[in-house]
């Protein structure tokens, strides 16, 4: 039963107290019961909001209440707790018969793992000794393979002729012990033939047996006895090195295919190629190309002058037709086994390389541009002309990544081609746009018929500029993108050329920019050229210069074509949207000339003030001159020639609005001031009048200096209108017009305008 002293459970209930499983809000009890629970982790997290203190003591409480929730269980279930020890009988007597079956059968078994650990043991190292056994055979097979075929080669090796005088002594013997009745000729050729076959096929059998024995040295190379033999073989292939040279070179100089092809897998037998590529580069192909391309002390004197290398490869191509084809379709012929070689690269492709490198080293100079360009091209299409012998694309891949080919290729500096053209092209144009003045083609033929002719040499050239980046003696396909951004820098230059200058003459700067002074002093006629010009350029640029340039690149993809023509469009479009700047700046400039006849008009006030004039019935004479520069513009040899209706249009009705714009503004000014200053002096005669007795209305019937100001405007005016209309221009469309009418009109005719 439960202590007796134990204090009485308390209810869960206090009435001057909380309850006592009551907790805080941050503290829950149901977590500890989580699998997942960490005490660590837990109280790391409580520790940042909680105080050490407060959380230590409300971990105490809890395992108060938890202690006395386990007294209250034992108190409840007291007589199970007690009657579980009661129910343990006997305990220590059934573990002690349990535990000697168990011994025995541990017993039983460490015997039986001893065993069986003595017969693995015994099993392993029979199997090591078995495995040392075989790896000692092998080694001695190993061995006894590689002195039999040592001794095999060195054996076919003596039956081979050292040097090609011993073949030659061979054919002879040969000749004699074989005499035939069909002529000694002949019979020399056949036995030689002969010879030269069985020589070759031997050779071949010897180059495999050397292949082998590669392979056997190189898995024994460290045992002495194999270190032994090392000279030997060594000696056997310097011999079969030397013998197969003299064979193939031989099999060469008589064209004897068979011998070729043998001595070939020969040499792919024991991994020399470069030793058969550079054999055929040596004694075949460098004696041609010597005589092409002299090099070296002996051609220096026959050596030509120029650099030019046309017709150097137009000899090699005759003389790789005549003197190495023949090898080349060996080398090529399908499921040969001998697509290793590459005397393309290897033999001719290096022999030409080094002899225009010792012979015509300025070939590869980009100092002249036009000679290195020539001779760029020259070379590749001689590259194209050996990719022709190649029989796949994969060979022609093969023969690309030759580190030959790549050499060859980088002696071309197309980046310092292009600098140079670069400085040349756009250096020509820069040159021109910085002159002072418009300088006018003198030969431009004149006639409507002839609109597509350029009239200044600042135009001129920038479409010479242009064209000279796609011409066929400059341009360089692998370097388009490059030539194509020049093309948009020329055109982006010309443009700046012209809206700069165009700025600093509406701006009134003079030589505050270099460049620009040309604008500043160029008169309205001037800039038709320019208006005809950036026209005729925009066509150009949009139209054949666009198509040549999309034709000399058509074989770049579809999207790359429309990238091109959306820029090369972009940089003529640019030149167009100028032409409306070269307008106003025209308009501007007829404008100031207008103006200044304009001026007059201040003096009708002097004319009509306090004098006895009558009404006027004609015009001003300033009002003839008021259109004069735009009359004089429009009918100019100039402007009827290079400019197009719409621009003569475009020109008249922009400037006979800017200039009704200033006579309205000056007349409105000169009404406006006649009619203040009569106010003013109408009210000192009223005041005279009052002062001396008269009366007041004396003047009422006669005709005041104002109206008499506004007639003269409106004569004016009309004669104005109808010099407007004689140029073509609808005055009752002029917003500044009909201001100007309904000032100055009078009463009776401000609704209607009629000249």
């Amino acid at each position: 039963m439960a202590d007796p002293i134990a204090a009485p459970h308390r209810s869960a209930a206090d009435l001057f107290s909380d309850p006592l499983d009551s907790h805080p809000l941050w503290f829950k009890p149901a977590l500890f019961l989580s699998p997942e629970f960490d005490s660590e982790s837990y109280i790391s997290d409580l520790r940042t909001f909680v105080p050490f203190d407060t959380l230590r003591s409300e971990l105490q409480c809890y395992l108060a209440s938890l202690n006395h929730e386990l007294i209250d269980l034992i108190n409840r279930d007291y007589a199970d707790f007690v009657n579980l020890s009661t129910k343990l009988v006997d305990v220590d007597s059934a573990v002690v018969r349990m535990r000697a079956p168990l011994v025995e059968l541990r017993e039983k078994i460490e015997q039986f793992r001893g065993s069986v650990q003595n017969s693995l043991v015994a099993l392993t190292n029979g199997l090591k000794q078995r495995s040392e056994a075989a790896e000692a055979r092998e080694v001695l097979e190993l061995l006894l393979d590689t002195f039999h075929v040592v001794s095999k080669v060195e054996k076919l090796i003596k039956e081979l002729p050292s040097v090609p005088a011993d073949w030659s002594n061979g054919d002879v013997n040969l000749a004699e012990k074989n005499s035939i009745s069909n002529g000694a000729s002949l019979q020399h050729t056949e036995n030689g033939t002969n010879l030269r076959d069985t020589q070759s096929m031997l050779l071949e059998r010897i180059a495999s047996e050397m292949n082998r024995l590669k392979f056997y040295f190189a898995h024994a190379q460290n045992l002495p006895f194999i270190e032994n033999m090392e000279k030997r073989i060594q000696g056997a292939s310097l011999l079969l090195d030397a013998s197969l040279g003299h064979c193939f070179v031989d099999g060469l100089e008589h064209r004897d295919a068979n011998a070729i092809y043998n001595c070939l897998r020969a040499y792919a037998a024991i991994d020399n190629t470069r030793g058969a590529e550079e054999l055929f580069r040596t004694t075949i192909v460098a004696p041609l190309i010597q005589k092409i391309i002299p090099h070296g002390t002996s051609g220096a004197a026959t050596r030509p002058s120029g650099d030019d290398l046309e017709n150097d490869y137009k000899q090699i191509r005759t003389c790789i037709e005549k003197d190495c084809k023949f090898l080349l379709e060996i080398s090529f012929e399908e499921n040969s086994g001998l697509h290793v070689f590459d005397f393309l690269a290897n033999s001719i492709l290096k022999e030409v390389l080094s002899a225009i490198q010792k012979g015509k080293p300025g070939a590869f100079s980009p100092g002249r541009p036009t000679e290195f360009l020539k001779n760029y091209k020259s070379s590749l299409k001689f590259l194209a002309h050996l990719e022709g012998y190649c029989p796949s694309r994969s060979a022609v891949s093969k023969f690309r990544a030759e580190a030959v080919y790549i050499d060859f290729m980088k002696q071309w500096n197309l980046g310092v081609y292009f600098s140079l053209r670069f400085q040349e092209i756009a250096g020509a144009l820069d040159s021109i746009l910085v002159e002072t003045s418009l300088l006018p083609m003198h030969n431009v033929p004149s006639g409507q018929g002839n609109s597509l002719a350029l009239t200044l040499k600042q135009s001129v050239t920038l479409l010479e500029c242009l064209e000279s980046c796609w011409r066929e003696d400059v341009i360089v396909l692998s370097c388009a993108d490059k030539f194509l951004r020049l093309s948009l820098q020329l055109l982006s230059r010309y443009s700046s050329w012209l809206s700069s200058g165009l700025a600093a003459r509406k701006m009134g700067q003079t030589g505050s920019k270099s460049g620009c002074e040309w604008a500043i002093s160029a008169v309205p006629d001037d800039f038709i050229y320019i208006i005809h010009d950036a026209d005729q350029l925009y066509k150009v640029v949009c139209g054949d210069f666009l198509g040549h340039v999309l034709k000399l690149l058509s074989s770049c993809p579809a999207d790359v074509l429309d990238l091109v023509k959306q820029s090369l469009l972009q940089g003529g479009k640019s030149l167009n949207d100028l032409v409306p700047q070269v307008i106003n700046t025209i308009v501007e400039a007829l404008v100031e000339k207008s103006a200044a006849e304009l001026a007059q008009l201040k003096g009708i006030t002097a004319t009509y003030r306090m004098t006895n004039k009558p009404l006027p019935v004609r015009h001003s004479p300033y009002v003839a001159g008021v259109l004069r520069p735009l009359r004089a513009f429009l009918e100019g040899e100039r402007a009827t020639q290079y400019l197009t209706r719409d621009a003569i249009n475009e020109v008249l009705l922009n400037a006979a609005t800017e200039i009704t714009g200033r006579y309205n503004e000056q007349a409105a000014n000169v009404v406006s001031v006649a009619r203040k200053t009569e106010t003013s002096l109408q009210r000192i005669r009223q005041g005279a009048q009052r002062r001396g007795g008269a009366s007041s209305d004396v003047s009422d019937h006669n005709v005041s200096d104002t109206d008499k100001i506004c007639m003269q405007i409106f004569l004016d005016i009309q004669e104005y209108g109808r010099n407007l209309a004689a140029l073509g221009v609808d005055v009752s469309n002029i917003e500044a017009y009909r201001s100007l009418w309904e000032c100055v009109a009078p009463p009776d005719r401000k609704s209607v305008i009629d000249f």
